[in-house]
């Protein structure tokens, strides 16, 4: 059987190699596309964290647990978002007893799209718009790139409109759930 097979096998690599493609694959370029943004549990958790401590009145440290039980975050998730949150300044840690966490500037100075940029990275709808000619060897002759480049542009812009004020929540995701469903 391998020796019927070896025929295509050296034909194809042939092929390959005179379409240029094996050189693209040693020099390490890539050649397929990347997935379009995907807003994540991180994302998710973190704005659901920030719309309750939004709801709060202003300056009150909530507990870690109280934002866990109200939002319905896994505390796993919660402790490493905190610690993004407050690193990236949108949180302050209150340390003691009666500590917690409280908004570090008021609600409608925080965009739903520095929240994405603090607890994930930038936001890149395809690879390419971000790294180019470095990610894919097509992108100087893409005919869809300045599709791509106008869809992130505007989620990008639609995000940074939107703000943690706007969508503040008093009661909680859990509580707010169980009274509408019982």
């Amino acid at each position: 059987m391998r020796k019927l097979l070896r025929p295509l096998w050296k034909k194809r690599d042939y092929i390959k190699s005179l379409a240029g493609l094996d050189s693209m694959r040693k020099s390490n370029v890539r050649t397929e596309r990347s997935s379009l943004m995907n807003a994540g549990r991180r994302v998710d958790y973190a704005v659901r964290a920030l719309t309750y401590l939004a709801g709060q009145p202003p300056g009150k440290a909530i507990s870690r647990a109280e934002i866990e039980k109200k939002q319905d975050i896994p505390s796993h998730y919660l402790s490493k978002i905190m610690k993004d949150l407050v690193v990236g300044g949108l949180v302050h840690s209150h340390i003691g007893s009666k500590g917690g966490f409280s908004l570090a500037r008021a609600a409608e100075t925080i965009s739903i799209k520095e929240v994405y940029e603090t607890v994930e990275r930038p936001i890149v709808l395809m690879e390419c718009l971000e790294k180019r000619g470095d990610y894919c060897p097509y992108c100087s002759v893409c005919t869809q790139i300045s599709v791509w480049d106008r869809a992130q542009s505007l989620l990008a812009n639609y995000l940074a409109s939107v703000n943690i004020g706007n969508i503040a929540d008093q009661t909680g995701l859990r509580d707010r759930y169980i009274s509408l469903n019982g």
